[in-house]
């Protein structure tokens, strides 16, 4: 599996063997089944979690046990609640596979020796930061600026993989719309 993280890496920065060596040897493989959790509500998250194979979900529960997922997670993307880490709080948030999946998690501090240690890899963390602040940016001017049709047709465009995979109430909670919307969307779109 550190295979793929390894092909990830090399097409995104340039390291050694022996950068490769040391990442590897900090890595902790895991298995996850379909529905099983990585981080639970009132947990402490301490990882950088990166998928290699499979989908999860990051999403809270409000206090009606709605679920609202604030991110999908497949292959080569990176998850985890960056507040509870960096805060040592109990995290607000869930994360679990929609699919049954393989991830690599690096521990905290072993994942910030490594920023100090290997100045290529801590280059290609803060762009990856840079590009994640982007990304949430365009969520937000997304959300509070797009009619909910808009936002169906956006989801689509920028991740059609996803919306093959994961079923219509889950993309419906991702955009901020209700299910029984997002079917009226579609049904409204079928017939044009």
């Amino acid at each position: 599996m550190f295979e793929i993280f390894r092909k990830y890496l090399g097409d995104k920065t340039t390291l050694s063997n022996q950068d490769y060596a040391l990442i590897e040897s900090l890595c902790i493989i895991k298995k996850l089944r379909k529905n099983q959790y990585i981080l639970q509500s009132g947990d402490v998250w301490k990882y950088d979690a990166f998928v290699c194979r499979g989908l999860l979900k990051m999403y809270y529960l409000d206090v009606k046990g709605q679920e609202h997922i604030m991110q999908f997670a497949p292959e080569n993307y990176w998850t985890g609640d960056r507040e509870s880490m960096d805060t040592d709080l109990p995290s607000k948030y869930n994360i679990d596979a929609i699919e049954p999946s393989d991830i690599l998690l690096i521990e905290k501090n072993d994942f910030e020796m490594l920023r100090k240690t290997i100045p290529e890899f801590n280059n290609f963390v803060n762009q990856t930061i840079k590009k994640n602040v982007q990304t949430l940016q365009g969520r937000i001017h997304t959300s509070i600026t797009l009619s909910s049709e808009e936002k169906y047709n956006n989801f689509l465009k920028q991740f059609p993989d996803i919306a093959s995979r994961v079923p219509l109430h889950m993309i419906a909670s991702y955009i901020g719309i209700s299910a029984e919307t997002l079917s009226r969307i579609r049904s409204q779109s079928a017939k044009k």
